[in-house]
């Protein structure tokens, strides 16, 4: 290969950061860019195939949310008055324990509440990566057939329930 070729390598690599950078601003300023929006692979799919000790992949037929979540998780703490009041709501949710220690989880359950129909524990982490967690707290919402309609990454608020998971819930009621 010609050297001098290779000197627009890192040219070209500044100009594609450049232009994805400027296409971010304009989206920014159109309001249409959001900084917590994570595509998820699984929205209109099955939820993927898995075991777990309690809990499979044919547990889940909804509608009901599940919420990925651990005891050393901020986030989760936050987010845990939210999950009660929807579950004294009647919402159906089931917990996964992520990367989280059965002492540690059960503390954090027998402190905060435990609105979970049914939990299971993800030690090793190995059925977020297929579900595409990218962090706790990260929340789905499962039909009746199975398949992923929303997915909320990050800690439930008052505002996400209400602008986006009850419409959402009536939907597939």
């Amino acid at each position: 290969m010609n050297r001098r070729l290779l000197l627009f390598v890192p040219l070209a690599a500044v100009a594609a950061g450049g232009t994805a950078f400027f296409a971010m601003l304009q989206r920014e300023q159109r309001g249409t860019f959001d900084p917590r929006a994570v595509p998820s692979m699984l929205i209109g799919k099955r939820v993927p195939a898995f075991t777990l000790y309690g809990l499979t992949d044919a547990d889940l037929r909804g509608p009901l949310l599940v919420n990925f979540f651990a005891s050393w998780c901020a986030p989760c703490v936050e987010e845990a008055p939210i999950l009660m009041d929807l579950h004294r709501a009647g919402v159906k949710l089931i917990g996964i324990a992520y990367k989280d220690k059965p002492a540690a989880t059960d503390a954090f359950l027998a402190r905060r509440g435990n609105p979970f129909t049914r939990l299971a524990r993800d030690e090793p982490g190995r059925v977020a990566i297929d579900w595409g967690v990218t962090g706790v707290p990260e929340t789905y919402l499962i039909d009746p057939a199975g398949v992923v309609r929303w997915r909320w990454a990050g800690a439930l608020t008052p505002e996400v329930v209400t602008a986006e998971l009850q419409p959402m819930l009536r939907k597939y009621a």
